[in-house]
């Protein structure tokens, strides 16, 4: 038990300073390289880095019970990092070929609010579930399970997706990046619609008529998603 909690903590040590290197050398690029050009993409590796620490920190100190090295959410999938990968090779592509769009500084600075804004939308959707927030849906439900309907639960059904939308795409647009900001939005789109449709699955069958309620009151927060509707 001890060699799992050290190796545990030896994980999370290594992938913390791997965002925390990240986090600086965007830093760098964002604050003190020549090339302005570059410091868009400086202001995405801060962007990047900080939301997978906070992803887990935010989970230690609210859902501390269902933490894990996976709470960090860098090994998500291997499309999130194909998409990653796609990302970046747009960028240095486009800044290569033309580099006159990524001067597009308004749009770059829009993009870093839908960053920043996303950003703290879901991390209020995951302070204010606490111990009822998991990154993975609940099939069983737990007698400490609730049903948050006030704060910001009040004004969309699912904030932590909404957050994370306007921060995937929000990314993209930082970057100017205008056919991944196409994907992105297209790909995320679709993504959130499965995963929204059966969680609500899941939702009902916990909370019943209480829930049915809630979502004829609330709208789900995403455009042209409507969720399990009975």
């Amino acid at each position: 038990m001890d060699y799992v909690i050290q190796l545990h903590v030896v994980e999370v040590a290594i992938r913390s300073s791997g965002l925390g290197q990240v986090c600086a050398f965007g830093f760098g690029l964002a604050t003190l390289h020549d090339d302005e050009l570059l410091r868009s993409f400086g202001q995405y590796l801060i962007v990047f880095s900080l939301f997978h620490f906070s992803e887990y920190a935010t989970t230690a100190l609210c859902n501390p019970r269902f933490l894990s090295i996976d709470s960090f959410l860098l090994n998500h999938s291997i499309q999130y990092w194909l998409a990653a990968f796609s990302c970046w090779l747009e960028f240095f592509t486009e800044l290569r070929l033309f580099p006159g769009l990524k001067m597009l500084k308004l749009i770059s600075l829009f993009g870093l609010i839908l960053c920043i804004v996303g950003e703290t939308i879901r991390k209020l959707a995951m302070v204010q579930a606490g111990s009822n927030f998991s990154h993975l849906i609940a099939f069983k439900k737990e007698p400490s399970h609730r049903l948050i309907t006030s704060g910001i639960y009040s004004i969309v059904r699912h904030p932590s997706y909404v957050g994370w939308f306007l921060w995937c795409v929000g990314t993209q647009v930082l970057l100017v990046n205008p056919i991944c900001t196409v994907i992105f939005a297209v790909v995320s789109w679709r993504f959130f619609n499965e995963r929204i449709f059966l969680e609500e699955q899941t939702l009902v069958a916990f909370f019943g008529m209480e829930y049915v309620n809630y979502q004829k009151k609330v709208r789900c927060g995403l455009p042209w998603i409507e969720g399990f509707k009975i």
